[in-house]
């Protein structure tokens, strides 16, 4: 079950991106974030109360902290896009994303089986590979610090996911979702950026909502039925159905190291299922 909710939470994060990457090109990135975070939060509050649950106080702070990572990750990864290299932006983002829970999960105690652990490491060069994006123009220079403080911001968000009580419910993704919005305004609002959602283009974003909620409780779930380490590093292959989407709906181009990455991706899902 844990492989099943990881894939189904890389699937919804990807297809959530890949319909960002369209809104953005019609509207500011930033109105973008707030209107899709902020569509994710309705959605998440709407499932909290359907679905019962008994979160405690600890619970409703980690979703808190978690919605705090993810927006300032969301804040850092478009600062770095629309300023830097895509290709070196985006690859340090997911695998920072991927790093960092794995270290937590193994301080904590996981111990995932040997073919788990070889899964983890083809993890790693096929979300390198996958997220590699071609980029020549000489204006864009660096992304170093803003593709590792976004991958430490996603990184975050799935560290204190995987802290929320089993019997918590959905209050804490809500609690996550709401803080997330906070992030990304105050975020924008340092960065002088216009935030404040102004035009069609940026409302549609609101269509991401129902994915960024599935994507944040498949992930949770996830981690109820598996160790922080393993899951994590699946969830984080997000951005192959990314690319297979652009491949299908918008006849992009996959580039022979894309292709490699998803041969890796494959292995390492077969390897963490078989461990």
């Amino acid at each position: 079950m844990a492989i099943l909710f990881s894939l189904i939470s890389a699937l919804a994060y990807g297809v959530s991106d890949f319909l960002g990457g369209i809104f953005a090109k019609r509207a500011s990135a930033w109105q973008v974030a707030v209107v899709g975070q902020s569509s994710s939060a309705f959605f998440s509050l709407v499932a909290a109360l359907l679905i019962s649950g008994s979160p405690t106080g600890s619970d409703i702070a980690y979703g808190a902290l978690a919605g705090l990572g993810g927006g300032f990750g969301v804040a850092f990864l478009y600062r770095g896009l629309s300023t830097a290299r895509m290709g070196v932006v985006a690859p340090l983002s997911a695998i920072g994303t991927a790093l960092l829970p794995v270290i937590v999960g193994l301080a904590q105690g996981d111990r995932p089986s040997r073919y788990a652990v070889l899964g983890i490491v083809c993890a790693f060069p096929a979300i390198a590979l996958i997220s590699r994006v071609v980029d020549d123009n000489p204006a864009h220079r660096g992304g170093v610090v803003d593709g590792v403080l976004a991958g430490l911001g996603f990184g975050m968000l799935f560290v204190f996911l995987g802290q929320i009580g089993d019997d918590a419910g959905l209050f804490p993704l809500a609690a996550s979702q709401v803080t997330s919005v906070l992030a990304v305004i105050i975020t924008a609002t340092v960065l002088r950026q216009t935030w404040v959602p102004r035009s069609r283009g940026a409302w549609s974003a609101s269509m991401m909502g129902p994915l960024g909620a599935t994507a944040q409780g498949a992930f949770l779930y996830a981690t109820h039925h598996g160790l922080l380490s393993v899951v994590s590093v699946i969830a984080s292959l997000y951005p192959a159905s990314t690319v297979l989407l652009a491949a299908v709906v918008l006849r992009e181009k996959i580039h022979g190291w894309q292709g490699v990455g998803l041969v890796f991706a494959t292995l390492a899902v077969a390897l963490v299922a078989a461990g």
